[in-house]
């Protein structure tokens, strides 16, 4: 019998990358639409392992109904694992394994071009010249050459950012609990505390893991030690940002500009096509009418390469499951 996965919050590229993938292993694929969640679960019964996305549901409550189904595999096609009850999959006897990086390229080339995009307005005069409208008013940018850009959490991603930035001349701070100081030499980086890095920096960009320590990392308070009119860019998770602080920055000039791939409440439309109904989350709406705000739907991943890596290292982690392997990909509950 083949080996049977469900996967679920799938897509046609999702779909697409796995089938072509698959003849490498020719497990059974089953695709649903639908996000993982306590009300679809049954559709896990007589399946091996699970596939999910980080909009899916995986708490202690679905994650039991699994493993009363027979699963003993969750598979994550992503890195983050925070929509995951780690401690009752343990108990329920259920391993988890991830995809720790897919293209750190991807993602950081995608976090340049929101900061491109926010410093010489694109977005603003693409929508200008549309209409015929080529007046420069309200389009000055910055050089990005000798400005400082402060990075948070120094892992895959924010290093190959930080070569691009210092392609263009900018100078680096950083912020990390586990710093490189190696790689710091290498490319002129200077590691600082958060509150140095708040002052200092005209362009933030967030790139730690969310963890109970690092949820709201920007807030009120912090946003209130940085430099009038800095840039914020967040294409890590959405609850880095306290959403509120951050719209109070921006209508009161504090902040600048903003990017955010990523939104604390994005599980409700990101990744579907919400435009024949009204955005009833108002801290949502009120974020995209700032004509100074970029959002877009937690695409950043989103290349062919990345799908390709995603594809190979989920099957990959499932066939080393299914011969008793223990995966270097694996996610264990932090004691």
């Amino acid at each position: 019998m083949a080996y049977t996965i469900a996967f679920f919050g799938t897509k046609s590229y999702d779909e697409t990358s796995f089938n072509e993938k698959n003849k490498e292993y020719d497990f059974e694929l089953r695709y649903y639409k639908g996000h993982l969640n306590k009300h679809n679960v049954i559709l896990t019964q007589g399946v091996d392992a699970v596939c999910i996305f980080v909009n899916d549901t995986a708490d202690a409550e679905v994650l039991r109904m699994m493993a009363d189904n027979g699963v003993k595999l969750l598979a994550l096609r992503c890195a983050g694992y925070n929509n995951v009850d780690l401690k009752a999959a343990a108990e329920c006897g259920i391993t988890v394994v991830r995809v720790p990086a897919y293209s750190p390229y991807a993602v950081a080339e995608y976090t340049v071009a929101l900061m491109l995009s926010l410093n010489r307005k694109i977005p603003r005069a693409t929508w200008r010249t549309r209409d015929g409208n080529f007046s420069l008013h309200g389009l000055l940018g910055f050089d990005m050459y000798g400005k400082t850009a402060g990075i948070i959490g120094t892992g895959k991603i924010a290093k190959k950012l930080i070569m691009i930035l210092r392609g263009f001349g900018m100078n680096i701070l950083a912020y990390d609990l586990y710093p490189d100081y190696n790689f710091a030499r290498e490319h002129q980086v200077v590691y600082t505390t958060l509150d140095e890095l708040y002052h200092s920096s005209d362009i933030i960009s967030l790139h730690c893991p969310l963890t109970e320590q690092t949820k709201y990392l920007i807030n009120d308070y912090s946003i209130s030690k940085m430099k009038d009119g800095v840039m914020i860019i967040n294409t890590g998770r959405g609850q880095l940002i306290h959403t509120n602080a951050l719209i109070e920055g921006l209508k009161n000039k504090k902040i600048g500009s903003a990017g955010l791939d990523v939104y604390e409440e994005e599980s409700e439309y990101f990744y579907e096509d919400q435009s024949d109904r009204i955005i009833d989350d108002d801290v949502l709406a009120r974020l995209l009418s700032f004509n100074n705000v970029i959002v877009t739907s937690h695409q950043a991943f989103f290349t062919r390469e990345a799908l390709e890596n995603i594809a190979t290292t989920t099957l990959q982690n499932i066939k080393d499951f299914k011969s008793g392997k223990v995966s270097e990909n694996e996610v264990k509950i932090q004691n």
